[in-house]
């Protein structure tokens, strides 16, 4: 198995998820530790991230990077200073008629989807790059590309994640650093709560995939260990999408 170590293995290397302590996040996080990676976990409840990270040997910290301050603190620490992996994944999905939407909302939505994955990449590639190996992981939505179920500034945020990587791919891969965007189709978490809760949405979604199903985080794990390895080196400034073909319709 040298051959393929060499390839996937992510021995040796950090890696910080926000959003790890649940759905998208936590399942790119179990496999990204089991593809050998030190982990750290960073979410907002303290419960669930203790319990995903004693089932996966991963590290935590409580952090919301939706607050100015906390996220400076996150930033500046050595965790996302020596990262060698940043996944961000934390998200907020407020989605009222867009005419509809709050100050409020617009903040907080604003802050997590966007303003976070910015300022980790701001703190983490300069220094991936001198290390000369890095890779950032931004999730992004179907929103990315499309807009429908009152898209509002959530698809602006999420559109916006495509343009980040595009971005942070043209600064820093000429020294080693990948950043892509990995677009997910529909999957149940607890932020799509309020869509499985509309009778018939859920079996409705799952139509319009190829594959006659919805996502579970599980299905993250290849594309997140091949993005985060050493094979993916030729492979930056893309927008991925693992949506069961939900997206070609």
């Amino acid at each position: 198995m040298s051959y393929l170590d060499d390839l996937f293995s992510l021995e040796g290397l950090n890696a910080v998820v926000t959003g790890g302590s649940s759905g998208i996040g936590r399942g790119i996080a179990t496999a990204l530790a089991g593809a050998g990676a030190s982990v750290h976990l960073v979410a907002r409840d303290a419960d669930k991230l203790a319990t995903v990270a004693a089932e996966i040997g991963a590290t935590w910290e409580v952090c919301d990077v939706g607050d100015t301050n906390a996220l400076a603190n996150l930033t500046s620490g050595d965790a996302v200073q020596h990262a060698d992996i940043l996944v961000t994944c934390a998200g907020v999905n407020h989605r009222p008629p867009l005419a509809d939407t709050s100050e409020e909302q617009y903040a907080e939505t604003m802050a997590v989807n966007l303003e976070a994955p910015y300022r980790l990449g701001q703190a983490a590639g300069p220094r991936m790059a001198e290390r000369g190996y890095g890779r950032i992981l931004n999730i992004g939505s179907q929103q990315s590309w499309s807009a429908f179920g009152n898209s509002g500034v959530y698809g602006v945020t999420k559109a916006a994640v495509t343009g980040l990587s595009r971005s942070q791919a043209e600064a820093w891969s000429r020294s080693g650093v990948t950043a892509n965007t990995i677009v997910p189709g529909f999957v149940v978490t607890p932020m799509t709560l309020p869509t499985v809760a509309e009778p018939g949405r859920e079996e409705a979604l799952a139509t319009r995939t190829f594959v006659g199903r919805n996502g579970v985080p599980e299905d993250f794990a290849g594309l997140a260990v091949f993005l985060a390895s050493r094979a993916s080196g030729f492979v930056t400034g893309q927008t991925i999408a693992a949506d069961g073909g939900f997206s070609v319709h």
